[in-house]
């Protein structure tokens, strides 16, 4: 066999594996995020390097739309605005990039998604704290063992893998589906 059959085979078995480890997980994250848009809640979205694009691509179908042509979710991905980052960075540290905007934005009753494939992100656990002091809902985004992540965490997926790729490929399609359901849940049959 090939790489690129090896590669596509390893990625296949880790989505098998999500499937047969992780449903219940999956759909308690999703009632999760249903209430609280339904409630008016807002969603921060945080990652690092690929996590914070996962971060930016899931806040987006949200605003904009998964499937269907409906009102957008207040879904915000904090990996996105330079000038925080970079000023924050400069004056406090790394580390504290996206635990001081959690602090500045998110309410009691929020919700937080942690992207972090190793679950042992120094910033990605601060934030996480700070949101919890704050009654937000953290939801971690992991790998394998969960890392300090799952257990900072409200609820906590992790992927059956520590294959970084596969880890943030799964990340990607549970986030699709958790974006489908909750369009389906919140507005109806998918238009598109």
């Amino acid at each position: 066999m090939d790489d690129i059959a090896i590669q596509l085979q390893d990625s296949i078995e880790t989505k098998k594996a999500v499937l047969s480890t992780n449903l219940g997980v999956i759909r308690k994250i999703a009632d999760v995020l249903v209430n609280a848009f339904k409630n008016n809640q807002r969603l921060y979205l945080i990652g690092n390097g690929g996590s914070a694009a996962d971060a930016q691509h899931i806040a987006g179908e949200l605003v904009g739309r998964f499937k269907m042509n409906r009102r957008p979710l207040p879904a915000v991905a904090l990996t996105t605005d330079t000038s925080v980052i970079t000023a924050l960075a400069n004056d406090f540290g790394y580390d504290t990039c996206f635990a001081r905007q959690i602090e500045a934005l998110a309410n009691p009753g929020d919700v937080i998604l942690a992207f972090s494939t190793s679950g042992n992100s120094k910033g990605i656990l601060s934030a996480v704290q700070i949101a919890r002091d704050r009654g937000a809902i953290a939801i971690g985004f992991t790998g394998k063992d969960g890392g300090l992540l799952k257990d900072a965490s409200d609820i906590c997926l992790k992927i059956p893998s520590d294959n970084t790729p596969r880890i943030q490929e799964c990340h990607i399609t549970v986030g699709h589906i958790l974006c489908s359901i909750v369009e389906k849940e919140l507005f109806g049959s998918v238009t598109k």
